[in-house]
């Protein structure tokens, strides 16, 4: 690994910077992991998969896997949901493994409007692999050879803990908009000893957007969808700004967003390209690095696979939820 990771990792360490939950640039195709609040909220036992690669040709690879199932609670206004996620940063240095469980509660308002209530709860495991670590000190200036060598103070461990998220949304006619907070209770994820700066900073999240039909007229009429969506996000003294528009014309979806992290600079283009059915919808899309990191980064891919399970039974439209696709 080259000098500028072990600098990376050491600040890691070293506490000066907030720990980071891993984001999705496709952040309604992970529903469950936005906002508890999702859970349960379409038509059909719903079964999702995520998966993001970010920086991966630089050595420093950070790579998150995503999977999710829920599904509501028939003749009821609850919604149950299950997720779990893995996340390795710097080629496995650093892993966490978690799972969660989500209830939710429907609640309908007066016509097309809706509001959904959300709990998750569950266990995330943090482990550092610091023997996967090169540092400068363990090679040998003459030969070149590398010995096992590792920090002072630092050494392998895990770290189990428990960890908390609530959140909210609204419907009403085209519109939708929600907000959820994560590690209400701030654990501690720090497995170097005598560290006391390992509190994760809650999470605040904000979304909202649209879906809007509109009928083009021409030799044939078509109707498209169009769905402009914001979502800003604050941990600790991070903040991330997404503004951007997607479009579904028959059974393809296409769209664009830009990133902002605030008080720093623009961070990234994003761009979609998916294909939709009536029981399924799959999307990828790739982050174009804006900001200094473009020279080191080669950007970041993502894939998500939505599966709706079942036979869809007859709603009227007045009283279905608007879910967002992707």
């Amino acid at each position: 690994m080259r000098f500028g990771l072990y600098f990376l990792l050491l600040v890691f360490l070293s506490g000066t910077i907030w720990a980071q939950d891993p984001g999705f640039s496709q952040f309604y195709a992970n529903p469950l992991y936005l906002n508890p609040a999702f859970a349960g909220t379409t038509e059909l036992p719903r079964l999702g998969l995520n998966y993001r690669n970010q920086w991966p040709q630089k050595g420093a690879t950070f790579i998150t896997y995503s999977v999710s199932y829920d599904k509501g609670i028939k003749n009821s206004n609850a919604g149950l949901g299950f997720q779990a996620m893995r996340d390795q940063e710097l080629n496995n240095v650093i892993n966490s493994q978690s799972a969660s469980v989500l209830y939710s509660h429907h609640l309908k308002l007066g016509f097309e409007s809706f509001m959904t209530l959300g709990l998750q709860g569950g266990f995330t495991l943090k482990q550092f692999n610091i023997h996967n670590l090169v540092f400068p000190s363990g090679i040998d200036q003459l030969s070149g050879e590398i010995s096992e060598y590792v920090a002072a103070g630092y050494s392998d461990g895990n770290k189990l803990y428990p960890d908390f998220a609530v959140g909210a949304m609204g419907q009403h006619g085209e519109f939708f908009w929600g907000a959820a907070a994560h590690h209400l209770t701030r654990p501690n994820e720090s497995i170097i000893r005598g560290d006391q700066k390992g509190e994760i900073p809650i999470k605040a999240t904000v979304h909202a957007g649209a879906r809007l039909r509109r009928l083009h007229h021409g030799l044939l009429s078509r109707v498209f969808t169009l769905s402009p969506n914001i979502l800003y996000q604050q941990q600790g003294n991070f903040k991330q700004l997404n503004l951007g528009i997607y479009m579904i014309e028959k059974s393809f979806l296409f769209g664009g967003w830009y990133r902002n992290n605030i008080d720093i600079r623009p961070d990234a283009i994003i761009a979609l390209a998916g294909f939709a059915k009536e029981k399924f919808q799959i999307g990828y899309s790739f982050d174009l690095t804006l900001s200094k990191m473009s020279n080191y980064s080669y950007g970041s891919h993502e894939i998500s696979l939505v599966l709706y399970l079942g036979q869809k039974q007859e709603i009227p439209p007045r009283d279905k939820l608007l879910i967002p696709m992707i």
